[in-house]
This record gives structure tokens, sequence and C-alpha cells, in this order.
């Protein structure tokens, strides 16, 4: 708790958007809490660089290379990330690639900013929440076909009650919503396939929280700029 308090007063680390989590009794740094701490103290840039000799395509292993600029003078602050099959959830399974580059990406990070944390990313194994989410599993309700106003807004009800209840990234919800639904955005998405991105989220979410917030985090890309 020492070290969370001295997050939130030097960094402005916000527990409540979600920029930490708490697995297991301890707290951990999330991939969003790292980018908004590097928004907040104007970071120049992230570059990202596979490193083709350590990497295995056909193992599915992958290594990534990351340097962050804190500002237009700095020399860069260097972290490496690695993912396989071995070391991710199986809710992120096939997305070893993007997993190593966050985990590079974070690793920079808390070099950069002094961040004693680790990083929920960088977990290899998945952990249980140490504080699972309190209810029965939920439900979604029957749509009444007569009235689709109402019906999308119940779907939206539900939506924003899984995030709250799992405190969940809204914006990383949404992203991972439309690529489950195969939209550009979650409102081009019918009922149905929202229906079912639902009770997939409840499912995952009631299962395993943090493996679901490694799946969110793949959505949230560093953006690459040059020193």
């Amino acid at each position: 708790m020492k070290e969370l308090r001295l997050l939130i007063q030097r960094h402005r680390i916000s527990v409540g958007l979600g920029e930490v989590t708490c697995l297991d009794n301890r707290w951990y740094i999330t991939h969003s809490g790292l980018l908004q701490l590097a928004s907040r103290r104007r970071c120049v840039g992230i570059r990202t660089s596979l490193q083709e000799r350590q990497s295995d395509p056909i193992a599915g292993r992958w290594v990534f290379k990351a340097t962050v600029y804190k500002s237009a003078r700095s020399r860069g602050f260097v972290g490496y990330g690695d993912a396989d099959p071995s070391n991710v959830s199986p809710l992120v399974r096939g997305a070893e690639m993007r997993i190593a580059e966050t985990r590079a990406v974070n690793r920079a990070l808390r070099k950069a900013y002094g961040i004693g944390l680790c990083s929920v990313e960088e977990l290899g194994c998945p952990s249980r929440p140490s504080q699972p989410a309190p209810g029965p599993p939920h439900r979604v309700e029957p749509l009444d076909g007569n009235d689709s106003t109402r019906g999308q807004e119940r779907l939206r009800d539900q939506l924003c009650l899984l995030i709250r209840q799992y405190n969940l990234d809204a914006a990383l919800v949404k992203s991972y919503a439309a690529d489950f639904c195969g939209t550009q955005t979650l409102s081009g998405a019918s009922r149905d396939l929202v229906e079912s991105f639902i009770c997939n989220l409840s499912a995952s979410a009631k299962e395993n929280r943090d493996a679901l917030i490694c799946k969110l985090n793949t959505y949230s890309q560093p953006q690459e700029a040059q020193a």
C-alpha cells in the first residue's frame, strides 16, 4: 500500500480509472495506466522494434524492444518483452506478438518514470482476482422485438453495468466489442451480436478477470514517434 500511495501522490495514478489493479492482494500498474502517465508527463515518443533473432514465429515466440523518449534530448529508456503460448493466458492465445510488444513498452515506461510496481501484462501466468466481483452471473435479458429503442438502452445498461462491476476500461471494451462483432464501431453491430458479446464478456470477467484485462489491453496500441 505504501508503494501505491506514493504512485498516487507522485504520479496522480488513478485506481478508479483502472490505472492500477489488485490481484492476489498485490497491486499492479496497467498498460493504460502507464500510457496515461506518459501522456501527462508529455512523453515525446515510444519506438518499438521486433527482435527477429530472438523470435521464433513457428513456435509463436516473439521478442520486442521498446525505447521511451521522455524529452527531445532523451537518450531513451529501453525495455524488452517476450511472449509465447506458455506464458500468456488462453484468452489471448494467438495474440503473442501484441502481448510481447505491450510488455516491452510497459518495462520501458516503468524504467523511464521510476515505477516500482510490476505491470499486470508482464505476469507470465494468470492469477485469480483477490476480490471476485460480487453478485450472481449477469444474465442478458430477452429483448422486446417491438421496442428497439428500449432494447438498445437495455443492452447499453447491461454493458455499462459489467464495466462498472469489474472495473474495466470502457474505451478498450468498446474496441474489443467492435472487433468481436466484426464492425468498425459498436454502434454498427446488430443487437444479436451485441448480446453475444455481452454474454462472452460477462463469462470471461467472472472466470478470470485479470486474463480479460490482458485481452483488453491488446487493443491499446502505443503510438510510435521518433525522437
